[in-house]
């Protein structure tokens, strides 16, 4: 039986190998913050922004940027109801309470006019979140944003590579965090960062991500404010220097790799894939494929046809008002049709044509045999 195809993995060459190594042997005392630092300015250089701060996860980021910016008990953060539970989980843990609207069914983003709608006295932010590596209408976003007074967040954990109208996805809020998990495009095993260009609010997360030390302390062991721990370590930094190095080659493997998907499936009825509207340019981080509901054909039927071919793959997100710890809100229609129908294409950097043909031929197949292909 040929290989398994994994949905995802990270491209690991002896760059990255040599940077760790020379961490762990090299980059402690004096030289324990070196790649930190080095990985810290690159990003920021790279996104466009004036800061950044590496952090041990997207969750981390989230939460120090949030905190920055004073969100706590009583106030609301709108944000789409698609998305990874690691977006709601800081807004819950800050006190506040994510307000949750549907998507747009071509970008699966959140949409504009329902959050402007869901708009209250208490609302302090707006989370745009760029899903899988899709942009929001970040024109509109910030639009609503100035009008109302309230800081619109861009969380670009999975739109390394995406920009939108010549800006890269995280360079447009208040702030924007990254994640560099193992499945991510760059990655640091785990791992995170936030980027702005708002010193003030800079300063103030800095501070939190280590235990509230200030960076101009004089006196040692002496934290200004209550913070977290969520401060990135050297080694992981080191790896994300030399992925760092290779940032242009990564973002156009994951292009690759969803160009062959979206040629070998564009003459298959009722399949489409991620978009790339006009004056955006998609990191592609996770191609994903949606069977138009007039096919009949659901993820798991999805699921059931790739796996015995040794082929990984991932739901769409579940709707996050459809977990146990939220209250359900099953008017965001289309966050609740499209997690039905869509699934997350295998999609590592070094994957072959022959892989891919083999997802190719398993869907084809699929769409061929229902009774209404």
């Amino acid at each position: 039986m040929s290989a398994r195809i994994h949905y995802t993995k990270p491209s690991i060459t002896d760059l990255e190998v040599e940077y760790a190594t020379d961490a762990a042997r090299h980059g402690w005392g004096e030289r324990c913050y070196e790649y930190l630092g080095r990985f810290e300015r690159g990003f920021a250089q790279h996104i466009g922004t004036r800061q950044a701060i590496a952090t041990s996860s997207c969750t981390g980021a989230l939460h120090i940027g949030m905190a920055a910016l004073g969100i706590g008990p009583g106030d609301e953060v709108i944000m789409a109801d698609t998305n990874w539970i690691a977006s709601a989980a800081p807004i819950v843990h800050l006190g506040a309470k994510p307000v949750f609207v549907d998507i747009l069914p071509d970008s699966w983003c959140i949409d504009p006019a329902l959050a402007e709608a869901a708009i209250t006295p208490r609302t302090k932010a707006i989370l745009a979140v760029h899903l899988y590596g899709n942009l929001c209408d970040m024109s509109r976003l910030l639009d609503i944003g100035k009008r109302h007074g309230i800081a619109i967040i861009e969380d670009a954990a999975e739109a390394i590579g995406s920009s939108y109208r010549g800006q890269r996805a995280g360079s447009m809020g208040a702030f924007g965090t990254f994640s560099f998990h193992g499945t991510k495009t760059l990655t640091t095993g785990e791992g995170g960062m936030l980027v702005t260009n708002d010193a003030a609010l800079h300063e103030t997360a800095a501070t939190l991500s280590n235990h509230g030390r200030h960076a101009r302390q004089t006196k040692q062991f002496w934290p200004d404010l209550l913070g977290f721990k969520y401060k990135m370590s050297n080694i992981q930094a080191a790896i994300g220097c030399a992925q760092l190095e290779r940032i242009d080659e990564l973002i156009a493997g994951k292009r690759r790799v969803f160009e062959f998907y979206q040629q070998a499936l564009r003459d298959v009825p009722g399949v489409t894939l991620n978009p790339e509207p006009e004056g955006t340019r998609n990191g592609y981080w996770m191609p994903t494929v949606v069977l138009d509901r007039a096919l009949g054909i659901s993820r798991e039927m999805l699921q059931a046809a790739l796996n015995p071919e040794g082929i990984d793959a991932r739901v769409f997100f579940h709707p996050l008002s459809s977990l146990p710890m939220f209250e359900r809100c099953p008017q965001n229609t289309h966050a609740y049709d499209i997690a039905q129908r869509a699934i997350n294409l295998p999609s590592y950097h070094d994957m072959t044509d022959a892989d891919q043909e083999r997802v190719v031929r398993t869907i084809r197949r699929l769409v061929q045999e229902s009774p209404r292909g």
